[in-house]
């Protein structure tokens, strides 16, 4: 499985368009198979899920989304969970024990 989290730095950014990068992990058993990070290609509206999509992400980790985005990546049978916070790291570990809890999107742009 192809995990994406939006950050800043070592953290999950709090918006997931306006983001430094997007830390990409290859999960398989239960364990890290490899971590990326590349860097944030621009936000422009609809374009974040295609070009994640083409990485073959399959699910995004992150704390905020907008809906038009949250409804793209459901359009290409990409998984989100929203509302997430705290280090990258120990975020990819809670999803791997089953223990991260997302919430709701705290994407403060669209309140």
């Amino acid at each position: 499985m192809r995990i994406a989290i939006p950050c800043d730095k070592s953290r999950v950014a709090s918006h997931f368009g306006r983001c430094e990068g997007y830390a990409i992990f290859d999960i398989e058993d239960r364990r890290i198979l490899r971590k990326e990070v590349i860097a944030n290609p621009g936000h422009e509206p609809g374009f974040l899920p295609e070009f994640l999509a083409e990485k073959g992400v399959q699910k995004i980790i992150c704390c905020g989304i907008g809906p038009r985005a949250l409804q793209l990546f459901e359009s290409l049978g990409i998984e989100v969970i929203a509302g997430v916070e705290g280090s990258v790291d120990e975020v990819i570990r809670e999803f791997i024990e089953g223990k991260l809890k997302g919430d709701f999107s705290k994407c403060e742009h669209f309140k």
